[in-house]
């Protein structure tokens, strides 16, 4: 690549980045580090424990995001004063680590360029992601509890504060469901490309007789409501029953009946939480999960007139949308946005940026289509 070639990328690199500063409102940002800040030196900022975690949670977000897009710019910046110097001392070695840089630049910047995508109503919030086991049995609930701990650790690579509501056990092994938390904003419009059903094939290790598995998991992906949502659920219209937290093979975790279980009547949602010591945290953090819930059907009833279509509540389970092939061959491959690695296991780690990524800017796309036809 000659010095002009590596110019112009870095020029349009410039353009790209000012474009997702001015999205993201980078003064803006900071104007909301300085209120925070402010807010999280007050002395009594504990003695709400809610809001304390609510304001130090949302400073540690605007400050990764002002690192970033900081960082982005002075890389940026150090690879123009890099070429320049390549060019007056005609030194190829230099003019190369420009273009290694210019590579992991533009990766950098692409990657940032997908939070510009996220334009929906409540992409904005945090999000409650829950999943179930399938059809495949044992295999199922063991990869659903492997789909939880993907979603995990992808959270932990990005620093993402995350909370468990609730997790249901199988009796042989792995999970008949889970439920939890991502606390950092921008975290529903992210994962909500995720919701879908998902598909792994194995050798199962569940067969005695080593045979290939088909398994199934779903995963749902609702954003967290805030005050301003209105979703009042009166008390007569919700079932109540308290039980004994259970853990892996049917034992119990707990020698109170501190798990929770809440059926909102007229929908025939059930939502449930034992993760919490006690029967009232368990309580409050089920009612946050039901009012999720009837937040995402009123969503979806709103989509549906819009539409002029019938749609119901389990909709959001969607179709099959990814594979995790073991055997014979390795693969994970999105079937919507045709995204694919021969890395099973890092996706499993957490490994998931691509498949997202893909996948919001996929959804964009149907969303133009949509609107242009």
């Amino acid at each position: 690549m000659t010095p002009a070639d590596i110019s112009d990328q870095l020029r349009d690199l410039d353009a790209t980045l000012r474009n997702i500063e001015a999205v993201l409102d980078l003064d803006k940002l900071r104007q909301d580090k300085a209120a925070l800040e402010q807010e999280a030196s007050a002395p009594d900022l504990w003695d709400d424990q809610g809001r304390a975690q609510e304001v130090t949670s949302r400073l540690s977000y605007v400050n990764g995001e002002i690192a970033k897009l900081e960082s982005l710019r002075s890389r940026l910046d150090d690879a123009r004063v890099l070429l320049d110097l390549a060019q007056a001392e005609d030194d190829a070695g230099t003019l190369a680590e420009v273009e290694t840089e210019l590579t992991r630049l533009a990766k950098a910047i692409e990657e940032m360029e997908v939070r510009t995508l996220l334009s929906g109503e409540y992409d904005s919030r945090e999000a409650l992601v829950a999943i179930r086991a399938g059809a495949g049995g044992v295999d199922a609930a063991d990869f659903a509890e492997m789909l939880l701990r993907m979603y995990l650790r992808w959270a932990e690579r990005h620093g993402y504060p995350t909370e468990v509501y609730e997790t249901s056990y199988a009796e042989e092994a792995g999970l008949k469901s889970a439920t939890f938390a991502v606390k950092v904003p921008y975290a529903y419009g992210t994962l909500s490309v995720e919701s879908g059903t998902h598909r792994l094939v194995r050798i199962s290790p569940f067969d005695n007789q080593g045979r290939r598995q088909t398994s199934f998991a779903g995963v749902e992906v609702l954003p967290v409501t805030e005050q301003t949502d209105h979703i009042d659920i009166p008390e007569n219209e919700i079932r109540v029953d308290v039980y004994r937290s259970s853990g892996p093979g049917g034992q119990s975790v707990n020698t109170t009946d501190s798990a929770v279980r809440l059926t909102h009547i007229p929908t025939g949602i059930v939502v449930t939480c034992q993760n919490e010591k006690s029967q009232l945290q368990n309580k409050a953090s089920a009612m946050r999960v039901l009012q999720s819930r009837l937040l995402e059907r009123k969503r979806q009833e709103e989509q549906a007139k819009l539409e002029g279509l019938r749609t119901d509540a389990a909709g959001s389970w969607g179709d099959q949308m990814r594979s995790y092939v073991l055997h014979p061959y390795q693969m994970v491959k999105d079937l919507r946005t045709e995204q694919e690695t021969g890395n099973p296991s890092s996706v499993f780690d957490g490994e998931l940026d691509s498949f997202i990524e893909a996948g919001i800017r996929w959804r964009k796309q149907q969303q133009l289509a949509v609107d242009a036809g």
